[in-house]
């Protein structure tokens, strides 16, 4: 494959495009603002993406998922966000909890969890945050002690997306106090596991259809078999399953702007002033111009970055972070010149660019922040 030959997009994936988009115009964007208003998980959304098999795509034939490539799950999280940020992340974070066992677990460990999250009847979130543990996610409490045949859990994680309604969570948590960073170790935790508990919902600004909340393990005792691959290497698994899941985060952004950017454009058309609609002042022209460009560019490159992930490049860690940074900054951008472009009408929910607004925030910061995500960029540049 060329330099210049970094993606293809295939027939199959137009056609992937044309199906996602046809359910979430039937069943997803219908139920969007109410999703937001209400602050509930989006149940007959994520039914809809599972009657259609939309909800875990990435996971491989061998365990009874669709088997579709990370260009194809990019495809399918920016449409779903594209009408709903909330339901978005259902694809997006049963990617990013089962990446590590994709990663590194045995495949005793894959065969008991992964056909579950592709069938539909679990979700798979990832616990890696701590509340003193943000961008340094080393700096990690949470403690796995090794005791016979079992391992116990104490500690608590933070900010952990769709908790409570994900019956698996990957958990990462220091096994050798001394190691540092290779002291932290990776763990299938389930639901109805004793001595795991949940803290109460986040009152949030955005993505409100996606429950966050607290995780606690006090004395939480866990099969060591449930390890995801050798006890030491989990900080390791949680940076490369990052490389990969950064790219799903931008498409979630570009989703999110490409919504925005089509209800400005829709809204300069109809709407009238001065004898004429806005659409023809050279001024929202060049607004509506700079707003194409962002989000082409973001496109791009996180399709670019896509192809890395499904090809194991080596500077995915590079292209992921890169992507992630540019299509949020660009997808906040975008969404706040859409509120500008509707004016009052923007600033109301009776159209969806508000919230559009609120959803895009969020995309600059989890998954490691955008500084975070600049640092990486550098050494990558500079090492």
């Amino acid at each position: 494959m060329s330099d210049f030959d970094l993606y293809k997009l295939s027939s199959e994936h137009d056609m992937l495009r044309e199906s996602v988009r046809a359910v979430c115009a039937d069943k997803i964007a219908p139920l969007a603002a109410e999703v937001d208003e209400n602050g509930e998980f989006p149940q007959a959304s994520y039914d809809a993406l599972r009657q259609a098999d939309f909800h875990a795509v990435h996971i491989p034939e061998e365990y009874g998922g669709a088997g579709a490539d990370a260009l194809a799950t990019v495809i399918v999280i920016e449409e779903v966000a594209r009408v709903c940020a909330s339901t978005s992340l259902i694809p997006a974070v049963n990617k990013l909890g089962t990446m590590p066992l994709l990663l590194s677990a045995s495949e005793d460990v894959r065969k008991r969890y992964l056909p579950a999250v592709a069938s539909g009847e679990a979700m798979f979130s990832y616990a890696l945050s701590e509340a003193e543990a943000g961008s340094d996610a080393a700096a990690m409490r949470t403690r796995a002690v090794r005791d016979g045949d079992t391992y116990v859990l104490n500690g608590a994680k933070r900010w952990i997306t769709n908790a409570g309604i994900s019956e698996y969570y990957t958990v990462l948590a220091v096994t050798d106090p001394d190691a540092g960073a290779n002291g932290i170790s990776a763990f299938v935790v389930e639901k109805s596991d004793e001595g795991f508990t949940l803290g109460a919902p986040e009152k949030k600004l955005g993505i409100k259809g996606s429950p966050t909340r607290e995780l606690y393990f006090d004395n939480c005792r866990i099969p060591a078999e449930r390890l995801i691959g050798a006890e030491g290497s989990g900080f390791k698994t949680a940076l490369r399953t990052l490389d990969h899941t950064r790219v799903t985060i931008a498409a979630q952004a570009v989703g999110i702007a490409q919504g925005a950017l089509e209800v400005a454009k829709d809204y300069a058309k109809g709407r009238k002033q001065f004898g004429r609609p806005i659409a023809e002042f050279q001024g929202m022209q060049f607004m509506l111009a700079d707003m194409a460009m962002k989000l082409e560019a973001a496109r791009q490159l996180t399709y670019a970055a896509a192809a890395k992930s499904e090809r194991g490049d080596t500077d995915l860690t590079f292209f992921g972070a890169a992507a992630k940074a540019f299509a949020s900054d660009a997808a906040m951008e975008i969404t706040t010149d859409a509120v500008q472009v509707l004016g009052g009408y923007g600033y109301v929910k009776d159209y969806p660019v508000e919230r559009m607004m609120r959803d895009a925030k969020i995309t600059q910061i989890y998954e490691g922040t955008n500084q975070i995500q600049r640092l990486v960029v550098a050494r990558q540049l500079l090492q």
